[in-house]
């Protein structure tokens, strides 16, 4: 079953009998994982199960539901932020879906071997997310490991780290945090109101009390009265009345070779996308505003690695529509070489971060981590 099928059953917007039987069935399997989590959660609370805590401050940046919530951008920002103020963040994430190192070898091979790459251009291991997070923040270390707490030792004592951001963290409670930025999908907030597998929850909604700050992403796109009731229903989670809330801006286009290009470039143009992210529905939306005629849209699994067919079909896609362009995610180039790619110009959409509300509240709470400088060696334990 793909994505689109499966939000189908979850949404309930498949009403035939054999998808009622099987969302009967999903419902009671998630009645198990609601218990664990509960009580994972409940061990944590309590000291049960012991917290790392690193000697320097850290700021996760998770959500939680399953798909894109724009955990990337946002940490792109965060790393720069705190580049620009002085500091030496480091990145810390699973590496969810990295490549084979075989089969990413391969891959550096050819694009070395295009003449029209640039040397660094090349790609890099690691997952999507690594990928153009490398780009996006230069010279930020990023460690890419299940256990996080070692990764946030290595990053303290080999790159002289001063602040962690802890990727796709909220649920990774093994490490201590400082601040926990809780991100909220606008257009789809609660995972169709059920924890997995019935819906798209990692956890009962109650979890938001653990949080420090939600951040709402994408609240620009949503109509206005569906963003109040949204921000109702998240002030019934929270002690105080904190929000923030962003919009991912397009900022220009690059390309295969990475030479950014204006998006007046591609104004009126034929186009049509693709992407393999969690919410696609976010970049169509995206793909729209930016004045092209978009013709079709093709959407793979999330965190999709392109093979020959799959950019083939693409392509054949663009020659059926009589596409001038294609367009992608920034996600998605990171594992396309340019000697793999034969149809119509590529080009991803950068994507930035815009503040609606509550910027100076956030920046607030960056400045308080650092109220004077700590240097010493990261130690395991509850404080």
């Amino acid at each position: 079953m793909d994505e689109a099928a499966l939000h189908d059953l979850l949404s309930g917007r498949r009403q035939d009998f054999v998808a009622k039987l099987l969302r009967c069935g999903l419902h009671i399997a998630s009645w198990g994982y609601a218990s664990v989590m509960a009580m994972r959660n409940h061990a944590y609370d309590r000291h049960w199960l012991t917290t790392h805590r690193a000697s320097v401050p850290v700021i996760s940046i998770g959500n939680i539901t399953t798909g894109g919530t724009g955990k990337t951008p946002l940490a792109a920002w965060l790393a720069n932020w705190l580049v620009a103020a002085g500091h030496r963040p480091g990145l810390l994430s699973r590496g969810y879906r990295s490549l084979d190192p075989s089969e990413d070898a391969g891959r550096q091979t050819r694009a070395r071997q295009d003449a029209s790459c640039d040397t660094s251009a090349e790609l890099s291991q690691g997952n999507d997310e690594k990928r153009v997070l490398d780009r996006l923040c230069p010279g930020v270390p990023h460690l890419q490991r299940r256990d996080r707490v070692s990764s946030a030792r290595r990053a303290v004592t080999e790159f002289d780290c001063d602040v962690l951001l802890l990727d796709d963290g909220f649920q990774h409670r093994r490490l201590h945090r400082d601040i926990d930025l809780v991100l909220v999908d606008a257009l789809q907030p609660w995972g169709y109101g059920h924890v997995l597998p019935r819906g798209l929850l990692r956890e009962s909604m109650s979890g938001l009390r653990r949080s420090d700050l939600i951040v709402v992403t994408r609240a620009n796109q949503c109509p206005e009265k569906q963003r109040q009731v949204l921000l109702q229903r998240l002030r019934e989670f929270r002690s105080h009345n904190e929000i923030v809330e962003i919009a991912f801006v397009p900022r220009r286009l690059v390309g295969l070779d990475w030479q950014p290009q204006s998006l007046d470039s591609i104004l009126g143009k034929r186009a049509i996308s693709f992407c393999g992210i969690g919410n696609p529905a976010g970049f169509h939306k995206t793909v729209a505003s930016l004045g092209v005629e978009s013709l079709r849209s093709h959407p793979f699994p999330d965190h999709h690695h392109y093979d020959s067919q799959d950019l083939k079909f693409v392509e054949n896609l663009a020659r059926e529509s009589s596409a001038e362009v294609v367009l992608t995610t920034q996600k998605d180039l990171v594992k396309i070489a340019s000697g793999d790619w034969h149809g119509p110009p590529l080009f991803a959409i950068e994507i930035g971060v815009e503040f609606l509300a509550g910027k100076e509240l956030l920046e607030s709470r960056l400045r308080q981590l650092f109220p004077q400088p700590l240097r010493v060696l990261f130690r395991p334990g509850i404080d």
